[in-house]
């Protein structure tokens, strides 16, 4: 394996983000598409035409008929930590999707297997590959801006029809038991996992929500958590009913001798504020070596040398911000 690509199968393709990393692994050298599982047959269909894939209707089929290095997961957050479980439990490496799980147990009992099978499971967060991301949380850990003292998240856009997601995706991202709640789950994951790494383990944490739509989506469809540390504070932002893009999806950190933005996607800028200038001047963030650039890079990494996962896509991590995430669940279903 250590000089052959890793041979990945596809377990669910109900999550939209999958296409994405299809067309990563088409164009990898350390890593290519063995063969993929789903129940749907119009989703069989389309993978086999675009990518020459072998199908299957239940991921046991696909593991009988394919020798595998690890497995992508994108189902409904439900399922895939079912799926995680027994892809763990053949002794695969598993990539899933974030934010790990529908729910805490799930979560927890994913990376009790992993530890137990010594295998890798790493959490993809998309925001993950941003280079001007990564070198922010970089400069942020290495005390370029002081103290921490507040990190804020905000996702958002006007709703996940209206994005264009599939059919596919909506049907379970609707769904508070398959996804594990509404826009809270699904956005206020990305500022959760991000003061995990940067601040750690939150002393309170307070969740509220709330359904702001002119028509119900059945869940929340705006939602916020405030975590209290110590000597800092974060937030969590994420909506489904926002106009415009202003405000969607920038980082913040703060710290006692400066303040850093992240702009969104893999060319936005990275924003320093200091005491010399106010006003902020934009860093120049150097391209990441290859095993940071994509999750397929990175994964294939990690399962050939044994690393673990980088930050935002380590499973203690993911763990972490699904402890979060339960809280502000249970409080809003208690509200």
């Amino acid at each position: 394996m250590k000089n052959q690509p890793l041979r990945i199968g596809i377990l669910g393709l109900i999550h939209d983000h999958a296409w994405d990393h299809l067309s990563q692994l088409q164009h990898s050298e350390n890593a290519t598409l063995i063969a993929a599982f789903d129940r749907n047959q119009e989703l069989r269909d389309q993978i086999n035409a675009e990518y020459d894939c072998p199908t299957y209707a239940s991921a046991e089929e696909l593991f009988a008929n394919h020798e595998l290095d690890g497995v992508y997961i994108f189902s409904s957050n439900h399922e895939g930590a079912q799926l995680a479980l027994l892809a763990i439990e053949h002794g695969l490496a598993v990539m899933i999707e974030k934010p790990m799980a529908a729910n805490l147990s799930q979560a927890e009992a994913m990376l009790t297997a992993a530890n137990e099978e010594n295998v890798c499971l790493m959490v993809n967060w998309p925001f993950a590959w941003w280079p001007q991301m990564q070198h922010a949380i970089t400069m942020a850990k290495a005390g370029d801006i002081g103290d921490i003292w507040q990190v804020k998240y905000r996702a958002a856009h006007a709703g996940p029809k209206e994005l264009g997601c599939s059919d596919y995706f909506c049907d379970w991202l609707l769904n508070s038991e398959l996804n594990g709640a509404g826009a809270m789950m699904d956005y206020c994951c990305y500022g959760c996992v991000l003061a995990s790494v940067l601040l750690g383990v939150p002393e309170s944490i307070t969740g509220i929500a709330g359904q702001y739509r002119p028509v119900s989506l059945g869940v929340e469809d705006n939602a916020l958590i405030t975590m209290q540390y110590p000597k800092a504070i974060a937030t969590a932002e994420g909506s489904w009913s926002q106009i415009g893009t202003l405000t969607a999806y920038t980082t913040a950190i703060y710290g006692t001798k400066g303040t850093l933005m992240v702009e969104p996607r893999k060319k936005g800028p990275l924003m320093l504020a200091t005491e010399e200038q106010p006003a902020g001047a934009e860093v120049k963030v150097q391209c990441p070596l290859l095993y940071l650039q994509t999750a397929t890079e990175h994964f294939a990494h990690c399962v050939r040398t044994g690393e673990e996962p980088w930050l935002l896509c380590n499973p203690k991590f993911g763990l972490e911000a699904q402890r979060i995430l339960e809280t502000g669940i249970q409080q809003i279903k208690e509200s």
